[in-house]
Parts: C-alpha cells; sequence; structure tokens
C-alpha cells in the first residue's frame, strides 16, 4: 500500500516538469543570443574607454568625428578640426580608428 501511494504521488510531479520545459529551454535560448552578447560588448566599450588616450582618434554616437585633445574623467575634449574643439562625454564614444584614418577623410 505504502508503495501504491508513492507511485501516485511520483506521477504528477513528471508532467510538472515537462510544462516548464518550453520556457526553461526560451530563456536559455533568450540568454546565449541575447544577454550574452550584450554583456560582452558593454565590457569591450568599458575597456575601450579606459586605454583612451590624447592623440587617439574617434568617431561619437553622434558621428563627429575627431582626435582627443584632453581626457577629463567624464567629459573628452575632441579636436575636429584644426583649433576646432568641443566638449563630449566619454560616454557617447562609440569607436576608436586606426592612427591616420582623419587625414585620410
Amino acid at each position: 500500500m505504502i508503495s501504491l501511494a508513492h507511485a501516485q504521488a511520483a506521477a504528477p510531479a513528471a508532467p510538472g516538469f515537462t510544462q516548464f520545459l518550453p520556457l526553461i529551454i526560451i530563456f536559455i535560448l533568450f540568454w546565449f543570443m541575447l544577454i550574452r552578447p550584450q554583456m560582452k560588448r558593454a565590457k569591450e566599450q568599458k575597456k575601450m574607454l579606459a586605454e583612451l588616450a590624447k592623440g587617439d582618434e574617434i568617431i561619437t554616437a553622434s558621428g563627429q568625428v575627431g582626435k582627443i585633445a584632453k581626457i577629463g574623467e567624464q567629459f573628452i575634449s575632441l579636436e575636429i578640426a584644426d583649433g576646432v574643439i568641443t566638449h563630449v562625454q566619454k560616454q557617447s564614444i562609440q569607436t576608436l580608428l586606426p592612427k591616420g584614418t582623419i587625414k585620410g577623410l
């Protein structure tokens, strides 16, 4: 009798798990296809911002291309033309360009 009671109690547990299996699979796919790559890009962006130096050529999120004239903690001075300097937030830097790219534009 006791073994029959255990068998009946164990039987409903299996269908319950199978109902959650699709949700678990969707979460795993969501993690590997969206969350993980976004975290990787954020880590690379943070590393790039930490390694910026005076004279680096960059592109901002708004599309300005220029050379770093001065670096502060939150802002940088960006020379977009000879003698024309603008101030932008560090977080708005999108891409670090290879040296000499601005001369080719």
